[in-house]
């Protein structure tokens, strides 16, 4: 694919990402499959999208200062100028000329030559006087919010909750990239030997300290290799592992996972377990119950029965005190996975978040009582809010005398999270900036 098609290939991304509030991944990916984009193309594709993405309140702020705002100008006018800018200012791989070229030459092809002036002028103003400085702006919370490309309201809730420093770590941390983590299939293969053949094949990894199946890959692209297209590993990351390896799940047991979409804790945990026992998932909807089945099955994983229903009504399906580990992945705002999903920051309000607390207790109250005594329960979301975490995990053991935060949790820890600012009486807080890992909250609670 030349690389005028790419770009304008990324331009019909942004603009649908920005119409229609989609998942920027799951966009990328139909993109990519449906064009049979080569590897090269698509590492670039990836990057300029995501970046642009991810910078958007930084580009906008930088792009006012040079555009006339009485000026109404198309959507993808405006997506072409917020990418040739982050390519300007964020990258170094392609000369500015170069990509004010470009974009001139896909705004004469959409639209006309107003519009390619328009495009020309802008662009050619910012290359001559560069971009504004975000020193100007006065207000701290601002300035980060800008600099970071946060929504302000995000970054005033975080500073009320964590303090600046913590929030200022952890938007800068929001915009580096994460290394990818995998976890090896221990019934198929050790993870000696997944490293010993990734070393051969030029890959650069390390050890998961959060659990003895992960690695951690620095360099290499493990979709391409035959341990993923095998099923000897699968891509999940370090928080999400650690998850599993705190519910305690031993082989024999019977365990639900209340919340199992996309199926990374459940098939972890039916590892865990060597296969044997019994784990009922579920998920609200039938389609990615299946899809949890799939991936159970692409892991020669057999004990996991994953059906679509909602987590608030199990028990109509199970008797009180049935479960020896339950797991409720409870559904978040995911403002700790912006990372990898940078759109979340933007569509993501406060409204959103008491919305989903309210869920978050009901599936808590309502799955707890399936649970046996001295049976074990994680709570976990991928979020950084104390209203989904701290607060929700409070309310339930005020109104539950029968359940304790369990004291055993803290002291099973892997060492190199004991000390972390993220631990507290009620549970552990994982910070993106932390472990370069996602932002992730977990307790774990036991019925006495």
């Amino acid at each position: 694919m030349k690389s005028f098609q790419v770009r304008e290939a990324i331009v019909d991304l942004l603009v649908r990402i920005e119409q229609d509030s989609g998942f920027s991944h799951l966009l990328i990916d139909h993109e990519i499959n449906s064009r049979n984009i080569s590897q090269k193309d698509e590492a670039l594709l990836t990057e300029i999208v995501y970046g642009t993405i991810q910078r958007k309140l930084t580009l906008d702020y930088y792009l006012e200062k040079f555009v006339d705002k009485k000026k109404k100008m198309k959507l993808w006018v405006q997506m072409l100028l917020r990418m040739s800018l982050y390519q300007m200012h964020f990258l170094d791989k392609v000369p500015d000329h170069a990509i004010i070229h470009e974009a001139v030459e896909i705004a004469k092809h959409r639209g006309h030559k107003g519009i390619a002036s328009l495009v020309n002028g802008v662009l050619r103003n910012i290359q001559r006087k560069g971009v504004p400085d975000t020193a100007e702006i006065n207000d701290k919370t601002k300035r980060l919010a800008i600099e970071t490309s946060h929504p302000e309201w995000l970054v005033e809730r975080w500073i009320d909750m964590y303090g600046f420093d913590i929030t200022r770590n952890m938007c800068i941390a929001n915009l580096e990239r994460k290394p990818m983590s995998i976890r090896i299939q221990p019934l198929k293969i050790s993870r000696k030997a997944v490293m010993e053949e990734l070393d051969e094949l030029g890959f650069e990894m390390r050890e998961s300290d959060f659990s003895n199946q992960g690695i951690i890959i620095d360099k290499g692209n493990i979709l391409r290799t035959r341990l993923f297209e095998e099923g000897f590993v699968t891509i999940q990351d370090q928080s999400s592992m650690l998850v599993t390896e705190m519910l305690n799940a031993d082989p024999g047991m019977t365990v639900l996972d209340a919340c199992s979409a996309p199926g990374g804790k459940v098939t972890h945990t039916a590892e865990k377990m060597r296969n044997k026992g019994t784990i009922v998932a579920y998920d609200l909807h039938a389609k990615k119950a299946k899809q949890i089945q799939n991936k159970a099955a692409e892991l020669d994983l057999t004990i996991i029965d994953a059906k679509a229903a909602d987590a608030r009504k199990l028990q109509e399906k199970h008797a009180e005190e049935s479960f020896d580990r339950i797991l409720i992945d409870a559904p978040c705002t995911g403002f700790g996975v912006i990372r990898g999903k940078p759109d979340i920051k933007y569509n993501k309000q406060e409204d959103d978040v008491k919305r989903l607390a309210q869920i978050q207790a009901d599936i808590l109250d309502s799955v707890a009582p399936l649970l046996k005594q001295d049976g074990l329960l994680i709570y976990s979301t991928c979020t950084v809010d104390k209203t989904e975490n701290d607060e929700v995990v409070k309310g339930f053991l005020a109104q539950n005398q029968d359940f304790q935060a369990d004291k055993a949790f803290f002291d099973q820890l892997p060492d190199k999270i004991l000390g972390s600012p993220g631990i507290s009486e009620i549970g552990l807080q994982l910070f993106p900036h932390s472990f370069s890992t996602d932002g992730f909250f977990l307790t774990r609670l036991k019925r006495v």
